[in-house]
């Protein structure tokens, strides 16, 4: 058994779609409209579906918002410098909601920022080996 996705409902398809790749620097590997069910899939990732998880945004036409409630809590994206990354997110227009630094209680670097939709994700930054 794998993890095959993690589905987020989006506001805005465009808007998540440009977050994602341009922002966060995954690729768009398939998007699909469903007329008669009135929604759309799109799936994004770093690498192919076949040997990663990826992400998975649903559009469901017409719909705008969405609460996001308290269950959810982030996805977690590890990446080579987290202060880099979140200066980049920064000058692309992204949210920073909380900067890089050491964790509480630990030396782990972490960051998070908000995707378009409220979406947090977190930058783990990878240990030096």
């Amino acid at each position: 058994m794998r993890i095959l996705h993690t589905m987020l409902r989006v506001g805005d398809l465009e808007k998540s779609l440009a977050f994602y790749t341009e922002v966060l620097g995954m690729k768009l590997l398939r998007r699909h409209d469903y007329p008669e069910g009135k929604f759309t899939l799109a799936f994004v990732g770093y690498t192919d579906e076949a040997s990663d998880a990826v992400i998975e945004l649903t559009y469901n036409w017409g719909v705008d918002r969405y609460e996001i409630g308290s269950g959810y809590g982030h996805i977690a994206i590890e990446v080579d410098d987290a202060y880099a990354t979140c200066e980049l997110v920064k000058q692309q227009g992204g949210k920073v909601v909380r900067e890089a630094g050491p964790m509480k209680h630990g030396t782990t670097v972490i960051a998070f920022v908000d995707d378009p939709d409220g979406y947090r994700i977190e930058f783990i930054q990878k240990k030096a080996r």
